[in-house]
């Protein structure tokens, strides 16, 4: 069976703050690494009320501290809003404190609307085409210092950093081929080129010094509960939020709300179906049922899985149920 792991938005749940949310984030880390999942990421996002996550190399460094051998890392940085140098020194940072546990995941969105996004970068002249060229000038500060170099990631240099390029299109499969690095897919909220840009990235890799055929990791949202019934009143915060924010009114991770399904209009039951069309929600038969379609579905090499869930103890508990049923299927195979 497929490795498991986890991408944590750090959800601020509405009648708490981000304080208790990032509490909350190094709790399920050291959760999740009990239940062996693989790695722990948390993503870039600003202005958003419900997200705690923003200054991500800040949190990545509270989750590892918090924990010991779970690999941790982001999911990613949105390069457009950083000089490579600065990403370079906060992981070289971040690995120096935590050997052989950290990775980069890199995307070029900004991760938040045009306010915030010119309030980080003063200005909108950049061009997406400097995303590749970004890239591996980041990827160049984690290479061995030579001779002579006069600019340098201190820490950074040397250091043996995974990088992954991550994406919702095509755009970043064929970049992720070209350079031959892990693929990361956001399937969890945009999964409408989801196969095609598994193709690209599968057909037209190149192997690399750092990786040495594809592997493609996928984002799915799993909601699991005791009951398909718990489950889908939980999820029903995910739900919330999304509408919430495609029609901007972005808040806090909703409370749950009863039978939520029969409240949503046309327009948001279609804006739903294509974003979380991925979206696993029920107890532990439908989770194994749901998992293994997908990943037939895909040929996925990885999964990476969210879960907005406003109660702490039952988004711990959606993960734990997870994690027995990835196990069984593990045996099973």
């Amino acid at each position: 069976m497929i490795p498991l792991s986890i991408l944590d938005l750090s959800p601020v749940p509405d009648g708490s703050d981000a304080g208790q949310a990032l509490r909350n984030s190094a709790d399920l880390a050291r959760h999740a690494e009990g239940l062996g999942y693989g790695r722990y990421w948390m993503a870039e996002h600003h202005n958003m009320p419900g997200i705690a996550s923003a200054a991500t190399a800040v949190a990545l460094a509270h989750v590892a501290a918090a924990t010991k051998r779970i690999t941790v890392g982001a999911g990613g940085i949105m390069l457009p809003n950083h000089a490579p140098l600065i990403v370079a020194e906060q992981f070289g940072t971040l690995a120096a404190l935590h050997p052989g546990r950290i990775e980069l995941g890199l995307g070029r969105a900004p991760g938040t609307d045009q306010v915030a996004a010119q309030a980080m970068r003063r200005n909108l002249a950049g061009d997406v085409d400097d995303f590749p060229r970004d890239v591996m000038e980041l990827m160049r500060y984690f290479d061995p210092e030579q001779p002579g170099q006069s600019l340098r990631a201190v820490p950074g240099a040397g250091l043996d950093i995974p990088v992954w390029i991550l994406g919702s299109s095509t755009y970043g499969a064929q970049l992720a081929a070209m350079l031959g690095l892990p693929y990361a897919f956001a399937s969890h909220f945009a999964p409408q080129m989801m196969m095609d840009a598994i193709a690209v990235y599968r057909e037209t890799f190149r192997p690399s010094a750092r990786l040495d055929k594809p592997y493609v990791m996928l984002g799915i949202p799993v909601v699991a509960a005791d009951t398909d019934a718990e489950a889908r009143y939980l999820y029903s915060s995910q739900q919330q939020a999304f509408l919430n924010l495609r029609r901007g009114q972005a808040g806090k991770l909703p409370r749950p709300v009863e039978n939520f399904d029969a409240r949503i209009d046309p327009r948001g039951r279609m804006m739903l179906d294509n974003a979380l069309a991925c979206a696993v929600v029920g107890g532990p038969e439908t989770v194994r049922r749901g998992i293994a379609d997908f990943v037939a579905h895909t040929g996925a090499d990885a999964l990476m899985v969210t879960a907005q869930i406003h109660d702490h103890a039952a988004r711990k508990r959606s993960y734990e149920i997870l994690a027995a049923v990835h196990g069984e299927m593990a045996q099973a195979a």
